[in-house]
């Protein structure tokens, strides 16, 4: 606890991290290294409140400067680490340089899905994943021009709802099915679509994109069905990638990120790793997963600080997240995959307000709140405690949930 602490990635996991390591006793040197020229940042408001031109740089800092500089941690930015070699306890940066660490933090996230398309280099096609991005993307927002979004995901529909709200003329389209299909039941997809409609957006589903269209910048999106849509700026957001290359090719393990144990260990135990970029096993589950979620990150950080500093404290933390759409807020607490029913709360159809409650074997696995701050808050206790709940009167809105919990 008197060596150095080298930490890769300047994320919400890094800025959990240094912090935390203090926290728990780590005396020696900590520095982080970021490939970006900012001190960590909160990412989430990017496709929101730093879009729409209500927030900058100072508002979205995760922690202020003078905070890492009270607790003695030190930044390296603008650099990127090109190789780790465990068996010498080094890093190699982009110039060559090496930098001697006793343990090392992966907290290097994901990066963006890429898509090979004609026309995917033209001026006005972006992609949203860093704040240089999104003031790229500023430039071409202005009222009545023509804005398509690839992807119906979290990111593409938060992204159209500032884009909108910004007078823009706005087309989703998503080859999917629905929209959110990957981590919604139909009644939330069925729900968003209803609002963004109401809001003017155009929802296509069932529709690839063939190329993007222009002389220089873009100009329109070909579908796969031979349909050409105006475009004055493309966005696209199909997923992200764990960055697991570093950690691969240092031979530590790695599947859909890089493997951790329940201490956050990396197969090197010299090396821990926390945030997108790992594979762990969740509890609550019984499952391997890999979790996009500043939750997540921050969380798994702080078993990360304490592992380095000889505290096994094993991670067992529900996964929530959160999306804000126009005037919707929507809490997501746990993870909705093998549930065999749905129970709704609220009018989907109509208004504002719902909530759905993903249930296996009678309880409740995870919730869907929209501006239903009870039923989110209500619904990871049920999730977390596994009580049996009566579906009827989880359907009834004029049940307070308190009295569901105080019945289980």
């Amino acid at each position: 606890m008197n060596g150095t602490c080298l930490i890769i990635g300047a994320s919400h996991a890094a800025a959990q991290m240094g912090p935390s390591l203090r926290q728990s006793g780590w005396e020696g040197k900590i520095l982080i290294i970021g490939d970006e020229p900012h001190i960590p940042y909160h990412r989430p408001p990017l496709s929101k409140d730093f879009l729409a031109g209500k927030k900058q740089m100072a508002d979205i800092r995760i922690r202020p400067e003078d905070l890492y500089q009270k607790a003695g941690i030190e930044f390296l930015l603008g650099r990127r680490v090109e190789a780790i070699h465990p068996d010498r306890k080094r890093v190699r940066l982009d110039d060559g340089e090496e930098l001697p660490y006793d343990n090392l933090a992966l907290t290097v996230g994901s990066r963006v899905r890429r898509v090979d398309l004609p026309g995917v280099d033209l001026a006005g096609v972006h992609y949203l994943r860093t704040a240089e991005d999104v003031e790229a993307i500023r430039k071409h927002v202005a009222p009545g021009a023509n804005a398509v979004i690839v992807g119906g995901g979290y990111i593409g529909l938060e992204t159209a709802a500032v884009l909108r709200s910004a007078g823009m003329n706005v087309t989703v389209v998503e080859m999917m099915e629905r929209i959110m299909q990957r981590v919604t039941a139909p009644e939330v997809s069925a729900f968003y679509t209803r609002v963004h409609r109401e809001e003017g957006v155009d929802i296509r589903c069932n529709l690839g994109v063939g190329a993007f269209e222009g002389q220089g910048r873009v100009e329109a999106v070909r579908c796969s069905d031979g349909t050409r849509l105006p475009a004055d700026l493309v966005i696209i957001g199909v997923g992200i990638v764990p960055n697991v290359e570093l950690a691969r090719d240092a031979g530590l393990k790695a599947e859909n990120g890089i493997v951790v144990d329940q201490h956050s260990r990396t197969s090197d135990p010299a090396i821990v790793a926390a945030g997108d970029c790992t594979w762990h096993h969740n509890p609550i589950y019984d499952r391997w997963l890999r979790l996009e979620s500043v939750q997540n990150a921050t969380d798994q950080a702080r078993v990360a600080a304490d592992t380095l500093c000889g505290k096994l404290t094993p991670y067992n933390a529900l996964p929530w997240f959160w999306s804000d759409q126009y005037d919707l807020k929507l809490q997501i607490a746990g993870l909705s995959q093998g549930y065999d029913e749905v129970v709704t709360r609220g009018e989907r159809d109509q208004g504002r307000s719902f909530a759905a409650f993903y249930l296996k074997q009678g309880r409740v696995i995870a919730v869907d709140a929209v501006n239903r701050p009870p039923e989110f808050m209500t619904g990871k206790k049920l999730i977390t405690e596994a009580r049996p709940v009566d579906k009827t009167r989880l359907a009834d809105a004029a049940v307070p949930m308190r009295e569901l919990l105080s019945a289980g």
